[in-house]
C-alpha cells in the first residue's frame, strides 16, 4: 500500500499445562512461556507499531503476594522495549541470587513475570491517540483473585457511547468513554456479580472465607459472564482476557470480522491473530491451528481444561477481505494463494489497457505487499503471451522456418522491480515546495529497462488516498518515459469507511470519494451530496437498525470506470509526460479470490452489524459540516 494507514491489531495468548519445572527440564529456561510469547508477538509486528503491552498470572501464590505483572510500551520499537524490560528485571533478581538460577519454585514465587499465563498485544493507535494510558493490556484492579480483570483485542466497537450509558445505569462510573474500557467494565461487572453470586452459595454450602477461593475458581462460568457482558455490543472483535486466579478467554464477534486462531497440545495453549504464527513459532501443521468460530468463546480454566462455548449467535460470515489483502502474515498459504489470485483476476482489465501488446509492456509492483498480487498478475501475463505464441506458430503451419519458430517461442513477458521504496524520509523542513521534493523521494526506479515505446504496469495491494501516488510514485516512474503508465489495484475501489479494527474513518481522504465528488460537479448533478445529506440528517436520531447507507447515492450514478478514469486524471499532475490509466479489482473478483472472507464493507457499503450504517452516516455528515471528528 503506497498510503500510509492505521492497520489492525493483534493479540498473543499462552497457558502453560505443566509445571515450570517441566519447562526447564525439556527446554532449558523456565522463561519458555515469556520466550514464546516475544516471538509471537514479534511476529505480529506488523498489526502494531504504536504500542505493546504484556500481562502475566502466577498461579497459587500465598495471600499478599504479587501475582500479577504487566508492562506496557509506547516507544518506536515497543516490543523490543517490553521485553527488555522484562530480561532486565529477570536478569537483576538473578544477579542478586545467584544460588537461585536453578531453583524454579523459588523463581516462581520470587520473580515477577514468571508465571502460567501470559497475554501479549500489539497496537495501532487511532486518531492519534497514542499515550500510554492507551495501550493493552487493561488491568481492573481488585483485592479478590476472582475479580482482577485483564482485557486486550484486536477490535472497534460501534457503539461505545451506548455501552457507556449501560454502564452507567448499572450504577458505575467509568473513568474513561472508550471502547475498550468500556468492554472491560461491563465484563468486570458481570464477573463481580457472578463471583458475589458463588460466594453466596459456598456460604450455604458452609465453606469459610479462605476455602470459598477454591469453590468460587472452579464453579465460575466465563461462558454465562461474556453472554451477559456481549449481548449489546457492536463491532469487530477478537476479545481476550485472563483473571486474576488463572482462567482465561478469548471472544470472536458473531460474523467473525477480526480473526483468531488456537493451537492445544498437552504442554500448552496459545492463542493469536495470524495462523502463521503460531505454526513458525511452535513449529505445527497447519492442520492443527485452528480458527476460533464466530460467535464463539475459548475457555481455559484454571485446572488447564479448555472448551470452545457459544457465546453470541453466529451470523453472516463477514470476515474481513482487507486482512487478506494487505496486513496479514503473508506466509499463511491460503493467504498467498489468495493474494496471487487477486493479481491473476485483475489482469484481464490490464490486457485491455495495453491493447494485449505484452511485448512491449513492463510489468512491475509496488514494494512490499503487492508482491505476491504481483506474482499472480505475472501467471496471468505468461498465460496469455503463450497463447499468443501458440496462434503465431498455427498460423505460420508449415511456413515458418525453425529459426522462426525459436524466435517466437523465445518471446517473454517483461517482469522488473521498477520501483525500491528507500528508508523514510524526514520531512524535517517546513517550506512546502521542499517538503514535497522529498516525499517525490520515497521510492527510487530502476533506470534503463523501460523504452519510450512501453507500457509501464504497475500493480499496489490498494489504492486508499492516492497521495503517495500522486506525489511521488508516478512522478518518479515517468523519469523512465513510458508511454503509458498502469496503476493497478488488486483491492477494489475503498469508497467507505471503516469502523472495525481498520483506521480508516473520514469519507473524504479516499480519493475515490473525491472523484465521485468531482464527476457529479462535471456533471452537474452536485445536488445529490445536498439530498444524501438531507437523508442522513433525517436518520440521524433513529435506531442503528433502521438506518440505510445513502452515502451509496454518491456513487451510483457512475460506474467504475468511470471513477477510475476520474481517479487518474486527478493523480496525473502537468509535467506527467506518459498516459496515466487507473485500473481496479472488481468486487466479483474480490470475492472470488477470498471466497471465505467476504467482509467488503470498505468497496460496497454493505455493513455487517447495524452499528456500521451509523457510522457511515455520521462521516457523511462529518464531510458535509466540515468537522473532523471521528464518526464513531
Amino acid at each position: 500500500m503506497s498510503d500510509a494507514i492505521k492497520h489492525e491489531c493483534g493479540i498473543a495468548l499462552v497457558r502453560l499445562k505443566k509445571p515450570l519445572q517441566f519447562y526447564k527440564d525439556k527446554y532449558g529456561s523456565a522463561f519458555y512461556g515469556i520466550n514464546k510469547m516475544y516471538l509471537l508477538m514479534e511476529k505480529q509486528h506488523n498489526r502494531g507499531q504504536d504500542g505493546a503491552g504484556f500481562a502475566s498470572v502466577k498461579f497459587n501464590v500465598q495471600p499478599g503476594t504479587r501475582y500479577i505483572s504487566r508492562v506496557r510500551s509506547n516507544k518506536s520499537q515497543p516490543i523490543q522495549d517490553i521485553f527488555a524490560q522484562i530480561n532486565g528485571r529477570l536478569n537483576a533478581v538473578l544477579e542478586e541470587n545467584p544460588d537461585k538460577k536453578d531453583d524454579i519454585e523459588w523463581q516462581e514465587e520470587n520473580m515477577p513475570y514468571v508465571g502460567n499465563l501470559f497475554l501479549g498485544h500489539v497496537r495501532y493507535g487511532t486518531f492519534g491517540k497514542n499515550s500510554i494510558e492507551s495501550v493493552h493490556p487493561f488491568l481492573r484492579q481488585s483485592n479478590w483473585r476472582h475479580q482482577n480483570l485483564i482485557v486486550a483485542g484486536n477490535f472497534n466497537m460501534t457503539n461505545s457511547k451506548q455501552m457507556l450509558e449501560e454502564l452507567i445505569e448499572l450504577g458505575q462510573h467509568p473513568k474513561e468513554n472508550t471502547d475498550t474500557v468500556t468492554v472491560m467494565e461491563k465484563i468486570g461487572h458481570f464477573l463481580e456479580a457472578e463471583v458475589a453470586d458463588l460466594y453466596l452459595r459456598a456460604k450455604e454450602k458452609g465453606f469459610s472465607k479462605k476455602d470459598a477461593s477454591p469453590f468460587i475458581e472452579e464453579n465460575l462460568s466465563l461462558k454465562n459472564i461474556l453472554k451477559r457482558s456481549s449481548k449489546n455490543w457492536d463491532g469487530g472483535y477478537a476479545m481476550a482476557g485472563l483473571v486474576g486466579h488463572g482462567d482465561a478467554f478469548v471472544l470472536r464477534d458473531p460474523n467473525g470480522i477480526r480473526p483468531t486462531f488456537f493451537y492445544e497440545d498437552d504442554e500448552v495453549v496459545v492463542v493469536a491473530s495470524e495462523r502463521p504464527v503460531i505454526q513458525t513459532v511452535f513449529n505445527v501443521k497447519i492442520s492443527d491451528v485452528k480458527e476460533l468460530e464466530r460467535g464463539h468463546a475459548l475457555i481455559i480454566k484454571k485446572s488447564g481444561m479448555t472448551s470452545i462455548e457459544l457465546v453470541l449467535e453466529p451470523k453472516e460470515n463477514k470476515a474481513c477481505s482487507f486482512e487478506r489483502i494487505y496486513f496479514s502474515r503473508g506466509s499463511d498459504a491460503s493467504i498467498y494463494q489468495e493474494r496471487k489470485n487477486l493479481g491473476k483476476y485483475v489482469f484481464p482489465e490490464i490486457l485491455k489497457a495495453i491493447n494485449s501488446d505484452i511485448s512491449n509492456t513492463v510489468f512491475s509492483y509496488i514494494p512490499n505487499t503487492a508482491e505476491t498480487s504481483f506474482y499472480g498478475m505475472t501467471e496471468a501475463a505468461e498465460d496469455i503471451l503463450n497463447k499468443q505464441k501458440t496462434a503465431k506458430i498455427l498460423e505460420g503451419g508449415k511456413n515458418l522456418s525453425a529459426e522462426k519458430v525459436t524466435q517466437i517461442l523465445s518471446e517473454r513477458a517483461r517482469f522488473e522491480k521498477i520501483a525500491i521504496k528507500d528508508a523514510k524520509l524526514r520531512t524535517f523542513i517546513a517550506d512546502d515546495s521542499s517538503r514535497d521534493d522529498l516525499v517525490e523521494h520515497v521510492y527510487d526506479i530502476t533506470y534503463g529497462v523501460v523504452k519510450p515505446t512501453d507500457n509501464l504496469v504497475i500493480i499496489d495491494d490498494s489504492i486508499v488516498r492516492g497521495t503517495t501516488l500522486k506525489k511521488s510514485i508516478i512522478r518518479i516512474l515517468d523519469r523512465l518515459e513510458p508511454k503509458k503508465i498502469v496503476v493497478v489495484s488488486s483491492a477494489p475501489q475503498i469508497r467507505y469507511p471503516d469502523c472495525y479494527g481498520i483506521d480508516m474513518a473520514r469519507i473524504e481522504d479516499f480519493i475515490a470519494f473525491k472523484a465521485a465528488l468531482e464527476l457529479l460537479k462535471d456533471n452537474n448533478k452536485y445536488h445529490i451530496i445536498d439530498e444524501v445529506y438531507i437523508k442522513c440528517k433525517a436518520q440521524h436520531d433513529s435506531k442503528d437498525i433502521d438506518i440505510i447507507n445513502y452515502v451509496k447515492e454518491v456513487y451510483s450514478p457512475f460506474t467504475i470506470e468511470e471513477i477510475s478514469a476520474k481517479i487518474a486524471e486527478m493523480l496525473k499532475t502537468e509535467d506527467i509526460k506518459a498516459d496515466v490509466e487507473v485500473i481496479y479489482q472488481t468486487i466479483e473478483g474480490l470475492h472470488k479470490a477470498c471466497p471465505n472472507h467476504l467482509g467488503d464493507w470498505y468497496f460496497t457499503g454493505n455493513y455487517p452489524t447495524p452499528g456500521g450504517h451509523r457510522v457511515v452516516n455520521q462521516a457523511f455528515i462529518n464531510f458535509y459540516e466540515g468537522n473532523s471528528e471521528r464518526a464513531y
